[in-house]
């Protein structure tokens, strides 16, 4: 198939949206930018936080898919390694020379799991999850036939109602069939809660993790009176990682969305009854948008619509204003709530995403912005790699 697009000759406005040095009024709508600075502080903070816990961080690429990112993650945070939750995406950050990866997911077609088998091949550890006796015998299979070795966690479902076993003698029968397979290694436990992430009070989320850990540390003992030891007992994301970091069981955090902080998760309290994105994490995430009429006098349409990020969890936020709202969109259109018309025709704004992780997953590049200037421009490496 001929693919006209020169993937090597970029022109800004076509297919990349600004170019490095250039001013941040000059960049293209709309598109990603990176606040540098924000970035770096959230990444720092984070690498000290599971510091002093004890704890080592996995950073999850799902939310950003970008390898230059993750690089970034591993050398400000001291992060250990990467979670993705498919193949494609964990080869592209492989590729992209990240060679620690956990699949924190099933992997169950054949063709994926031989791609997923080949992994090691490029340098990197690799992990996956598992909730299944049977793919435990598929795993393997791939894994003898490349002369490679999978690491395998027994994935607990501790409150998402998704994937995962939910007794302590499910983990333990999987587990030693892991064991017991040619090519796979038994490392530890999965146990991510995602249904309370998002939970506004401090107590009700800590109330769900309660039940998280408490299965938890029955498996662990479980698994230790048969002799199996786990490396990883991992979990863990920006709403709950400090209820999982000073539990004493889980030993690894995946957190993800403290890097950018979304909309959505900006809302959530701490312990002390404040927003996340007042203190705890800063906003580094931004939809560059432009207003590109303001035909009607109470409202304006900017460049920023369905096509540029995803309202699965809400609308976005103007960054840094409170008298004007983005209100509604279509594919191609904002509509903002303008009722004393203090915005222009041409007018940039920022706005922090409802979810960042879909929303990134929609674009091609991320415009990092240090002091007013483009300073970084990175490819978002795994973006549509959902196989």
């Amino acid at each position: 198939m001929k693919d006209n697009r020169d993937p090597v000759e970029y022109e800004v406005g076509y297919n990349i949206p600004a170019a490095l040095g250039m001013g941040e009024s000059d960049i293209q709508t709309p598109c990603l930018v990176v606040d540098l600075d924000a970035l770096e502080r959230n990444i720092k903070k984070m690498g000290q936080l599971t510091k002093d816990m004890g704890v080592r961080h996995r950073v999850h690429g799902k939310m950003h898919k970008s390898v230059d990112v993750a690089l970034l993650q591993q050398e400000l945070g001291d992060a250990c390694g990467v979670c993705c939750q498919k193949v494609s995406e964990a080869e592209a950050f492989v590729r992209g020379g990240i060679t620690d990866v956990l699949v924190s997911n099933q992997v169950r077609d054949p063709a994926k799991i031989d791609r997923l088998a080949r992994l090691p091949k490029l340098g990197a550890r690799t992990i996956v999850c598992i909730d299944d006796l049977d793919n435990v015998a598929e795993l393997s299979s791939a894994a003898q036939k490349h002369g490679t070795t999978i690491e395998c966690l027994v994935e607990i479902d501790c409150g998402a109602g998704r994937c995962g076993v939910t007794t302590t003698a499910a983990v333990v029968e999987i587990a030693t069939a892991i064991a017991a397979a040619p090519g796979l290694t038994f490392t530890g436990i999965q146990a991510y809660q995602g249904a309370m992430q998002h939970l506004d009070k401090f107590d009700d989320r800590k109330a769900k993790i309660d039940i998280a850990v408490a299965m938890v540390t029955d498996a662990v003992n479980g698994l230790i009176s048969k002799g199996l030891a786990c490396d990883i007992v991992g979990g863990g994301g920006t709403g709950s990682y400090y209820f999982e970091g000073k539990s004493g069981v889980f030993n690894e955090l995946q957190c993800g969305s403290y890097a950018f902080m979304d909309a959505d998760y900006g809302r959530i309290l701490d312990k002390d009854g404040n927003r996340i994105d007042a203190g705890e994490w800063e906003n580094a995430l931004f939809i560059l948008t432009s207003v590109m009429s303001h035909a009607k006098a109470d409202k304006a349409i900017c460049d920023a619509g369905l096509k540029a990020q995803s309202v699965d969890s809400g609308l976005p936020v103007i960054y840094g204003r409170k008298d004007v709202e983005y209100v509604k969109c279509s594919d191609e259109h904002g509509v903002i709530a303008d009722p004393t018309g203090a915005l222009a025709v041409n007018e940039k704004l920022k706005l922090v995403p409802g979810h960042c992780d879909p929303t990134c997953n929609v674009h091609d590049w991320y415009v990092g912005v240090r002091n007013g200037k483009v300073e970084k421009l990175w490819p978002v490496t795994a973006r549509g790699l959902a196989y």
